[in-house]
């Protein structure tokens, strides 16, 4: 059944020259407009959306409500993408939705004569999920930028701009006010949105200005939140804590600095929702924090040597990435193991894991040749920047942090998409001596 799934979502083009939300919302209005009966909280931005999204899931969990999320990319299995109370849609669930899809997709192509992409498919069959289980949130984060994302169709009660930084600029403009044109298109009338401080402060203005017109024109309430309203910052190696607005001692368990200011997003969509009239008590907004679960991000892989997983795959993300290294492992040795998909800047992220002479960077072509830029291209780059670099197959390179690195820091960084080979590997090599084929 995975296979016939793969093979229908598979039959749809990824990209095209005329990005537009023409067939998204043709598709939408054959379909009913499930999206309109969706209470949809809409997240946009560079780096962070995953995160203010899990904790949001946390909280509103905590509280009772029947949560749907709707995230990108996946980890391991396609399914992961659409969850309802942190449980992925079956195989069988998908199916259904597929063949009742199928032929309202080709009467929507022929007589519109509309190009249908992936992940407008992928997003029509969340919403369509979400509506037939009723949830009572939907928590929607976009797969590019915002204007133009198949996500957009969706009228959120709240929008969410966590952070604009450069990263998809062949598509969404290569200036930061282009970019920021682009997330402010998920802001939508009557409605409220919450943006961030960036922390750079001419870039900061440059970007609100963006944000608060397109509020003003289409009268928006905006919350800006600014970074200085998070006080009394402490951390430990297992939890972050902090005040904000009327909350103290807020203690939430992901890692790095950022995760204050995600979590304060967090918090301001939390008491809009309260003054919309949904209830959230701050017990639950204070256990959800604390126990929120984000695979992926500045996860710890294995203990024993210490080995972490960072999807960080842009400039702001790699930036964010050291800064946590320097926060919680400032005086240990470290290797990074970089796979980097052909797409990415793969020269500013070497050129930044590179700064620190004492780390050494094992690049790998990841998974696949035909998507990752290759160990020997990158290895010729690093040379640029560093002495201490060598190029391996991945699994070369998991097993050296395991079984001969055992005192330094590991972390595993440049895609999301190699998670899965990743744990098989740790899995593997925790249990079993050098295979064969590495010797």
């Amino acid at each position: 059944m995975k296979q016939e799934i793969q093979e229908y979502l598979n039959k749809f083009q990824r990209t095209s020259e005329n990005n537009s939300l023409d067939a998204m919302n043709i598709l939408m209005e054959k379909l009913g407009n499930p999206e309109k009966q969706c209470k949809t909280i809409h997240i946009a931005g560079t780096n962070g959306k995953g995160s203010v999204l899990e904790m949001l899931n946390s909280v509103l969990l905590k509280q009772g409500y029947k949560v749907g999320k709707f995230i990108s990319p996946h980890l391991i299995e396609f399914n992961e993408r659409i969850c309802i109370n942190n449980k992925t849609i079956s195989d069988e669930e998908l199916m259904e939705i597929i063949e009742y899809l199928e032929p309202i997709v080709e009467e929507c192509s022929k007589t519109n004569n509309v190009l249908i992409r992936h992940f407008d498919i992928i997003t029509a069959i969340a919403f369509i999920y979400f509506t037939k289980n009723k949830c009572d949130f939907v928590l929607l984060e976009t797969g590019m930028g915002g204007l133009l994302d198949s996500t957009n169709v969706a009228n959120a009660i709240i929008s969410i701009i966590t952070s604009i930084g450069y990263d998809h600029m062949k598509t969404l403009g290569s200036t930061l006010k282009e970019i920021a044109t682009h997330k402010a298109g998920i802001i939508k009338q009557n409605s409220d949105t919450i943006f961030l401080e960036l922390e750079n402060k001419q870039d900061n203005i440059d970007v609100l200005n963006i944000i608060k017109q397109k509020c003003k024109t289409i009268k928006n309430n905006l919350h800006y939140i600014k970074r200085n309203e998070i006080k009394n910052y402490s951390y430990n190696n297992k939890y972050q804590y902090f005040d904000y607005d009327n909350y103290s001692k807020i203690e939430i368990n992901l890692k790095g600095k950022i995760q204050i200011y995600n979590a304060a997003i967090c918090i301001k969509a939390v008491q809009i929702l309260n003054k919309k009239g949904y209830k959230v008590t701050e017990e639950s907004i204070k256990y959800g924090l604390a126990n929120t679960v984000h695979l992926g991000r500045f996860e710890t892989l294995l203990e024993k040597p210490t080995i972490i997983y960072d999807g960080a795959h842009n400039t702001p993300a790699i930036e964010n990435f050291i800064k946590n290294m320097e926060q919680y492992y400032l005086e240990k040795e470290k290797i990074y193991i970089v796979s980097i998909l052909k797409k990415k800047d793969y020269s500013k992220i070497l050129k930044l894991l590179s700064k620190d002479e004492k780390n050494t960077i094992y690049v790998t072509s990841g998974n696949d040749e035909k998507l990752y830029c290759l160990k020997e291209t990158l290895y010729e780059e690093a040379k640029k920047y560093t002495k201490n670099v060598k190029k391996m197959e991945l699994e070369q390179a998991i097993y050296e942090a395991i079984k001969e690195n055992s005192n330094k820091i590991t972390a595993i960084i440049g895609t999301f998409y190699i998670y899965g080979d990743v744990k098989k590997l740790i899995n593997k090599f925790k249990i079993k001596s050098k295979p064969e084929e590495i010797k």
